[in-house]
């Protein structure tokens, strides 16, 4: 989960969507979907810890108990919120941030659920880098992906440390890590990166690799932003609110499920996506199960604060092209009562 969102491209879409949706799980007879409503439900990123429940709720029959039939896919070149938002796909995954900036451009998304209840990513090194908090980034060469919003937080958690800065860059040297890993880029030419600590972390874990982790929420309030998040579009909320309702029904017990059996969810992910490293899978989930719920009174509660702070640090970082109504970004009115 090498911050496996890229940032947004906000072009044309692809034609043909057979060539954006490649299946990751797709429904068979034994899980009695087959006769159900068919939606399809996009990804962020490839399969991981993060996505447990949908593949618990599509292996248990949890959407064919809701008359759904869902097809799970994998991204292409095309982002989920784009999609959703075009109607392209019903549901997704995708983050506040993007959640946000989307509106901002006027793609009509809405956060239906939170996956997990805080943000777990953070700024990662290894111990030989020396990095224990933020004004030890200064001097220090940051592996990222070119986003503005890394730049943000970097300078949000500097600024939170004692150091000015108006440009980053003039602190810290920052490059673009691509395609390579956290792992294979620390031994290389950067010392630092933004992970999710649910799966980099725990792969540091498994691997034996020691870490100073900052994360991100424990530096600064404001930025425990729900990352990751279930969303659909304005209109499908409107027009088939239904079909929104079982939906979330059913992926609430998909995360209820994995919340209570962390070993046996991380299985049914692995068997649906079976390139995921098992031992891996294990670890991450065990890690990942009792923070979807945390302590929030139900599994996908979203919280106004959280939408309106963290909009307003987006705002003023510069980072939408325009001011959007928070509250309108999300809903947790599909949510089962418990």
């Amino acid at each position: 989960m090498n911050r496996y969102r890229r940032g947004f491209r906000w072009g044309a879409l692809l034609l043909v969507l057979s060539l954006i949706l490649t299946a990751c799980g797709a429904p068979d007879e034994k899980d009695g979907q087959a006769g159900g409503k068919k939606v399809t439900l996009m990804l962020d990123w490839v399969p991981n810890t993060n996505h447990t429940g949908l593949y618990v709720a599509q292996e248990k029959g949890y959407f064919a108990d809701e008359g759904l039939n869902v097809e799970i896919a994998t991204p292409a070149e095309t982002s989920a919120n784009q999609l959703v938002g075009a109607g392209k796909a019903d549901f997704g995954i995708s983050s506040q941030e993007y959640v946000i900036q989307g509106r901002a451009q006027g793609v009509p998304v809405v956060s239906i659920a939170a996956i997990l209840q805080h943000n777990t990513s953070g700024f990662a090194a290894p111990k030989e880098k020396g990095i224990k908090r933020a004004r030890d980034f200064v001097g220090k060469t940051y592996g990222g992906w070119g986003t503005p919003i890394e730049n943000a937080f970097i300078q949000t958690v500097l600024q939170m440390d004692g150091v000015k800065t108006k440009q980053v860059e003039d602190k810290v040297k920052i490059v673009n890590m691509g395609e390579t890993d956290f792992f294979a880029a620390t031994k290389r030419n950067v010392d630092f990166a933004w992970i999710y600590y649910g799966w980099t972390g725990i792969q540091a874990e498994t691997q034996g690799v020691d870490l100073d982790f900052l994360e991100l929420r424990k530096l600064d309030p404001v930025l425990d932003f729900y990352t990751p998040t279930l969303i659909t579009n304005e209109q499908m909320i409107q027009k088939d609110p239904e079909t929104v309702k079982k939906l979330v029904q059913a992926v609430s017990r998909g995360y209820r499920y994995a919340i209570s059996h962390p070993e046996e969810a991380a299985d049914i992910l692995v068997k649906a996506a079976p390139e995921t490293d098992k031992k891996l899978a294990r670890a991450s989930q065990k890690w990942m199960s009792p923070r979807y719920q945390a302590e929030a009174a139900r599994w996908g509660e979203q919280k106004e604060k959280v939408w309106v702070d963290f909009s307003d640090w987006m705002w003023k970082h510069r980072l939408m092209e325009k001011k959007v109504d928070a509250t309108k970004a999300y809903t947790n009115e599909f949510l089962p009562e418990k």
